[in-house]
């Protein structure tokens, strides 16, 4: 891996297109180097993670209303759309639509926390829509699959985006488009105007992860993908884009992160220090994201667990006091008290909340020692009165250490975690933490492919067919060896009439 200076230059530098960072990260999506068997078995198991979780998914409102958006846009030969049989396709930007907003809907496919926030899972429907469209095999999907993951968690290793109030979809939608240039072997300079206009496109505020968040939170990476394949398109048309995006006078550096605005304010000039893979080197980022095993924001993996632990050493619920969560700067700010979101103790608040607040989580998983991502969120179950009180007395608090591990770059420090004292009523107190999510690469128990095949089967049950299960699984584990015009077997299909109807709107 090498470091890439970023920074603004004014136009009168006129900066040289070699040393863009789009330009660089067009030619790691370019550079034809194999695919390492260990990164090819991981995608595979994010195939069938992400599965998974949409079909879980697929008849929630938000995922109807995208399938029946994409479903007034036909094409032969386009992308397929989970749930529906593989014959029906679509174009496959509302391929990309559907699909994605499927797989984000429940929070609980792949993540990758460094400088800034990111599911790189997200990746996948855009670039494997495209691959159904203009026919490509197994490999290059594959190939398209490691590119995405590889840019998308190089930019979040370096660039805070959350600190300037912006979405992290600005990473991932130029990871999206490098990842289709690289499935479609597109030349470097067609793959550097797609990232360009990505971003350009891309740039959306957090005001949809605070507050009383709503369905945005699972349609804004599916509307990145949806862009990317259209930046994509123009591209490949012979069309440009806004340069250079990320270094000029006015880009998105200078007047929306810490370019300018750094100078304005009397402070160093701001500079970021991206990661990218060296020409022949082998894209392996994939495995060091993470997925979940709870239905959850992954801040509060480990902490259910830990949930899971102290329960056996408490009795009974109503005589805690109160519980302190010891843990990170972002766990405290985004799903924590430090939030300062009344919604987060609201027992009446949207699903898409509850899963942002860690005060709510820790309780029933103290409560119940189990974790299912319908039940643990039904509205009965949020407005159980001793659920409410139990919520109400846990609090965060950020802790400099578990900051600090946080953001650690040696693996044996990283956490995710937190320290948790629960203060009983008869004045005793019972402390324990956790670093990591079992499911973690470095957790107690971490996940392999018999646990993504379990999880699938788990979250599939009842809404598809043992058959299809069966099929799809066998194909996904197939995936690098697919032939072109294959990959729409990748779909799951729902049993004729129980896939939901949305309304009607004006597609």
């Amino acid at each position: 891996m090498k470091l890439h200076d970023v920074k603004v230059y004014p136009s009168k530098v006129a900066l040289a297109r070699e040393d863009q960072l789009a330009w660089k990260i067009a030619g790691v999506a370019a550079d034809r180097v194999a695919v390492p068997k260990d990164t090819t078995e991981m995608i595979v198991n994010r195939v069938i993670d992400n599965a998974a979780v949409a079909i879980a998914a697929i008849n929630r409102r938000p995922v109807v209303s995208a399938r029946g958006m994409a479903l007034g846009h036909p094409r032969k030969g386009g992308g397929t759309v989970f749930g529906v049989a593989s014959g029906k396709r679509v174009s496959p930007e509302w391929a990309a639509w559907a699909n994605g907003t499927a797989v984000r809907e429940l929070d609980m496919h792949d993540t990758f926390l460094a400088a800034d926030y990111s599911h790189p899972g997200d990746n996948i429907p855009p670039i494997l829509a495209v691959a159904q469209s203009m026919e490509k095999s197994g490999k290059d999907l594959v190939r398209g699959i490691a590119t995405g993951y590889e840019i998308h968690m190089d930019l979040v290793r370096a660039i805070c985006l959350h600190e300037h109030k912006i979405d992290h979809i600005a990473h991932l939608c130029p990871a999206q488009a490098a990842g289709i240039g690289t499935l479609l072997g597109l030349k470097q300079e067609v793959i550097y105007q797609a990232v360009q206009q990505a971003l350009h496109v891309s740039i959306t505020t957090r005001q949809s992860r605070k507050g009383e968040i709503s369905s945005w939170k699972a349609y804004a990476p599916a509307h990145a993908g949806k862009l990317a394949v259209e930046a994509v398109d123009r591209v490949m048309r012979g069309e440009g884009a806004p340069s250079p995006i990320y270094e000029g006078e006015d880009s998105v550096i200078a007047w929306i992160l810490s370019g300018r605005t750094a100078r304005d304010k009397g402070l160093p000039e701001a500079v970021y220090h991206v990661p990218l893979p060296e020409a022949g080197e082998a894209k392996r980022a994939i495995l060091d994201s993470y997925t979940k095993e709870h239905s959850a924001e992954y801040q509060s993996q480990a902490l259910i667990d830990l949930a899971f632990r102290m329960r056996e050493q408490i009795a009974d619920t109503a005589k805690i006091e109160k519980i302190v969560l010891h843990t990170s700067h972002h766990t405290h700010y985004v799903i924590g008290t430090g939030a300062n979101d009344p919604q987060k103790m609201d027992p009446k608040a949207s699903r898409e909340t509850l899963d942002h607040s860690i005060m709510y989580i820790f309780a029933v998983a103290l409560q119940d020692g189990t974790w299912h991502h319908v039940d643990s969120y039904a509205p009965k179950r949020a407005a159980r009165k001793d659920t409410v009180a139990l919520w109400h007395k846990i609090e965060t608090r950020e802790d400099p250490e578990w900051t600090r591990r946080y953001h650690a770059t040696d693996p044996n420090e990283l956490a995710f975690g937190g320290r948790v004292e629960v203060f009983m009523q008869d004045g005793s107190k019972l402390v324990d933490e956790l670093a990591v999510a079992n499911a973690h690469p470095l957790g107690a128990r971490p996940f392999a492919r018999e646990d993504y095949i379990r999880k699938f089967r788990i979250l599939t049950e009842g809404i598809i067919l043992p058959r299809e299960a069966n099929r799809f699984l066998e194909v996904a584990q197939e995936l690098p060896r697919l032939p072109a015009g294959e990959l729409h077997l990748l779909n799951v299909a729902l049993p004729p009439g129980t896939l939901a109807e949305s309304k009607p709107g004006i597609f």
